[in-house]
């Protein structure tokens, strides 16, 4: 029996990294169907985030004009494939976690995706109504300002992304105190780097003046205090079932 162990141990490697590769393959495929149906709507996109721009973007090479149909098409990939991959995720962690959990944490799913939309329309209204602006207003009329397509659509990628994914902050640590990995004692304790850290990301994808950072970096706090909160409501949860478990056992 004892000699059957790690042949079993290693069946049992090979099937958890087999399982892995083929939900990998399926949200692979996933995210390439939904790139696809962003080529195929790809103008309209661009018309959506062009229309009320009070400047005319400008393509210098047919370089940039094929980048923007990737990045419109990226973007939507991204989006469209965020369900799926989290469902992935959920069901390969499935089987260490009891029926509870389960439940639980499949409800994580749905407020991922909507996290992450939310902090992308944030950090759009952020960039149309702040960093642009205030962009302008250091010109004073002392030049002609053009836009290419190019760095339009990186600046705004590089603005609304960071902070969509800094959305799904309070999610990310629910999902992880479920598992033990962290504790709200941690997050606490580290909480002076994490504000570090979140006005260093605020600062690098806005506009080089004092307002903006903190202006930005005043919801990635609140965002990291409510995960806080919601960190001792799972921790809370996760330890009484511990400890009406260990009364059960002991009767």
């Amino acid at each position: 029996m004892g000699e059957n162990q790690p042949h079993d141990k290693d069946m049992d490697v090979v099937g958890h990294l087999s399982e892995l590769r083929n939900r990998l393959i399926v949200t692979i495929v996933v995210f390439f169907i939904f790139l696809i149906i962003g080529f195929l709507f790809v103008e309209d996109i661009y018309y959506f985030f062009a229309k009320d721009l009070e400047f005319k973007l400008t393509a210098i090479s047919p370089g940039e004009i094929l980048w923007v149909y990737f990045a419109m098409a990226g973007l939507i990939a991204v989006v469209g494939t965020i369900p799926l991959l989290s469902y992935q995720i959920w069901a390969f962690v499935k089987p260490g976690l009891t029926p509870k959990e389960r439940r639980v944490s499949l409800a994580y799913i749905p407020a991922l995706f909507f996290l992450f939309i939310a902090g992308l329309v944030f950090g759009y209204l952020l960039f149309t109504n702040l960093v642009i602006p205030f962009l302008l207003t250091l010109n004073n009329g002392m030049f002609d300002v053009m836009f290419t397509i190019d760095r339009y659509f990186k600046f705004l990628i590089r603005v609304t992304f960071p902070l969509a994914l800094l959305f799904e902050l309070p999610i990310v640590v629910m999902f992880l105190t479920s598992l033990g990995i962290i504790t709200p004692e941690f997050m606490k304790k580290w909480r002076k780097y994490a504000y570090f850290v979140l006005v260093v990301i605020s600062t690098l994808i806005t506009p080089p003046d004092f307002i903006t950072p903190i202006l930005v970096s005043i919801p990635l706090i609140i965002l990291y205090e409510i995960s806080i909160h919601l960190s001792k409501i799972v921790y809370r949860k996760k330890e009484e079932k511990h400890k009406a478990f260990m009364n059960e056992e002991s009767v």
